[in-house]
């Protein structure tokens, strides 16, 4: 599994940082980026949540 960040949508919220760490970081712009391609099957659960509760729906699960 991998996610996809909408550069368009993103506000740099860092609620996907605060959910999963290790999988998520903001750029120096504010932006959120992904730290690793595919997603460890361990943190699969804490990428979907951070997916669901992003508030501007700017990240997406890609299996």
């Amino acid at each position: 599994m991998r996610v996809k960040v909408d550069r368009d949508r993103c506000e740099g919220n860092a609620i996907c940082v605060g959910i999963a760490p290790d999988l998520f970081d903001l750029d120096d712009d504010e932006y959120a980026v992904m730290k690793v391609d595919v997603i460890p099957p361990d943190q699969e659960e804490l990428a979907l949540r951070a997916v669901a509760e992003c508030p501007r729906a700017a990240l997406s699960r890609e299996d």
